[in-house]
């Protein structure tokens, strides 16, 4: 890169930083608020009412809010957070063992708040407005506080009557998930109800036949379970309890009806409400299959609180096409960042939430990123804060993954003509390590004549991206990324190899040590001779810049949300589809055609040398 064109690159760095610290991107919402710094300034007449007190008598587990304010002294920067629990007083901070340390007022984080004068203009003149919350059931009841002083000089100005669902225990928001064998799909759900108060199980079965019960183990974890702040501190909310049931014997592609139970103690019952999901195709059958890959979505508040959806502008977009399609829709992978709660515990409740319709149908598999795991000391591979002292804690029981250590989030899962290796970018992959031997094995183990649909997936991009920092750097590449692996993918013939963690959408051509070994743009034939490297990280968070002068392996960048859906339409023929979250429609597109004959082809480095005796 000559001096002019690196001197342009960091002038556009400076300003693109420059902007995303003045917009706050790049920073979970909550943390913006000193709420440690919070003061008692009650005005007596000043008043913040809630309507209605009691939610989901008819079993909703979402509902809308009307917040009332009256203030005589109100200013631009007023602002109302929510609170679960309701009381959110010193009396509920944790101990302070050293007695220098000041008890703050408040020492729990509000799950979403909103400024006074987003949707009431005339506020800062009257004193007067009226919001609208969406709140959702989160096993504990609601209070709603007026500040003043903005978020960084919060003054508790007046606290809200309480309100709370019917029933704030009752089991919520399902996760499937592959097993560990192809015939097996696991339920995961959150309740209030630990197990001295009662047996969670599923009822489940064939569509229109007999249902069975299968039971469920229950796990939870506490605030010293968490490595630093916010997660210890400010953003800790108890997560309730995490069950998981194993639905094993499926009979392939066929549908199953199920729902969430709970008996208790008296003998009597608590139900979810009913769903159902299609099981999994047997390995090699030839079927129609289609999977959804993207990573970084995060979550967003359709009620516009929270920096009003800017710290993942895209999140619902995208839920919301994938909820659209989902008839057309049969495994999701969400390859890493998932929540960005960054030790807020409370916004995992809120995901689950969000993407309820589309887990609660499909099996909804995960891939840790850096925002689930990385803290310092902690064996993650980099020393980075960016999991807000969650450390992985969060995710490995919030969702299940088919991993032997669930703490190592390495798996394999198969799909019809599908086998998915996915790995663990936080944890160490380079060659001699525990992690390498996994994604060697997970590659060399699969029969290609039934599965000719060989896929690698992990969160960094450990092969190949122009985003703007990796270009500075010169490897386009996350650092050490694919030095160890590029040998095992061309060795094995991977198909096509996925990323996040850059947020933005890039395809390679057909690549092997930097080299296109395919002119093709839109579709392939015949022997497989490298590995098509997709970044698909545009799912939901703030978008990342392209490096200016794209290298020649770079076919197709988009700037913008979107996710990539995979059909296999048979053991010869694979459609690949890039579509934005704005619309659905597609944007760019190949197709794979292919025989077994062709898989078995060697090509270069990927053949073992061999010996005729003589």
């Amino acid at each position: 890169m000559n001096l002019v064109l690196l001197m342009a690159c960091l002038a556009n760095f400076n300003i693109v930083f420059a902007f995303a610290h003045i917009h706050g991107f790049g920073e979970q919402p909550l943390s913006e608020i000193a709420i440690h710094k919070a003061v008692v300034s009650l005005h007596t007449r000043a008043s913040i009412t809630v309507t209605p007190s009691l939610l989901g008598i008819k079993g909703e587990d979402t509902q809308w809010v009307t917040v009332d304010i009256d203030f005589p002294d109100p200013s631009a920067d007023d602002w109302v957070g929510v609170f679960s629990p309701a009381k959110f007083n010193s009396s509920t901070c944790p101990p302070v063992n050293d007695p220098k340390e000041v008890v703050p007022y408040i020492c729990s984080a509000p799950i979403k708040f909103k400024f006074m004068n987003y949707s009431n203009s005339h506020y800062t003149n009257t004193g007067k407005a009226s919001l609208k919350f969406q709140l959702i059931n989160q096993r504990a009841d609601f209070s709603f506080a007026l500040f003043s002083g903005g978020l960084l000089n919060p003054k508790l100005v007046a606290v809200s009557n309480f309100i709370s669902f019917a029933n704030p225990k009752v089991p919520l928001y399902p996760r499937l998930a592959q097993g560990k064998s192809w015939d097996e799909m696991t339920v995961t759900w959150t309740s209030g109800y630990d197990i001295n108060e009662a047996t969670p199980f599923i009822e489940w079965g064939l569509k229109g036949k007999t249902q069975v019960q299968s039971p469920a183990g229950t796990l939870t974890f506490g605030r010293n379970s968490m490595c630093g702040s916010p997660a210890r501190t400010v953003g800790w909310r108890d997560p309730g309890f995490i069950h998981t049931s194993f639905l094993k014997n499926l009979w392939p592609n066929s549908v199953y009806t199920y729902r969430l139970g709970h008996l208790l103690s008296n003998g009597s019952y608590i139900w979810s409400k009913k769903y159902s999901f299609k099981s999994s195709p047997y390995p090699g059958q030839d079927s129609l299959q289609r999977v959804i890959i993207f990573g970084d979505m995060g979550k967003a508040e359709r009620d516009g609180s929270n920096e009003y959806n800017a710290y993942q502008p895209g999140s619902l977009n995208t839920t919301d096409q994938l909820i659209k399609d989902l008839e057309n829709i049969d495994i999701v992978f969400h390859i890493g960042d998932i929540t960005y709660a960054n030790g807020y515990l409370s916004q995992w409740d809120q995901f689950t939430s969000q993407v309820e319709p589309i887990a609660s149908t499909v099996p909804y598999m995960i891939a840790s990123g850096n925002h689930e795991r990385d803290w310092p000391n902690t064996g993650s591979f980099y020393g980075t804060t960016d999991s807000g002292g969650e450390c992985g804690v969060l995710a490995q029981n919030m969702f299940f993954v088919p991993a032997e250590n669930r703490a190592n989030f390495w798996y394999a899962t198969d799909y019809g003509m599908f086998r998915f290796c996915i790995a663990d970018t936080e944890h160490d992959w380079r060659e001699g390590t525990e992690q390498y031997k996994f994604i060697e094995h997970c590659l060399a183990t699969v029969d290609r004549q039934k599965q000719p649909w060989l896929i690698f997936a992990a969160h960094r991009v450990l092969g190949y991206s122009s985003d703007f920092y990796y270009g500075l750097e010169g490897s386009f590449e996350e650092p050490m990324g694919r030095e160890s692996l590029q040998r095992l993918w061309q060795k094995y013939k991977v198909d096509i190899a996925f990323y996040g963690h850059v947020h933005n959408y890039e395809r390679t051509c057909p690549i092997y040590q930097n080299q296109c070994v395919n002119d093709e743009k839109s579709h392939y034939s015949g022997v497989v001779n490298g590995t098509i490297h997709v970044v698909a990280g545009g799912a939901g968070s703030h978008l990342s810049n392209f490096s200016q002068a794209p290298p020649k392996w770079s076919l197709f960048r988009d700037y913008d949300f979107g996710f990539v859906k995979l059909t296999a339409f048979n053991h010869s023929s694979l459609l690949f589809e890039y579509k934005k979250s704005s619309d659905g429609k597609v944007y760019d597109h190949f197709t794979i055609s292919r025989d077994y004959k062709d898989v078995l082809a060697c090509v270069h480095d990927g053949c073992e040398a061999t010996t005729l005796a003589t």
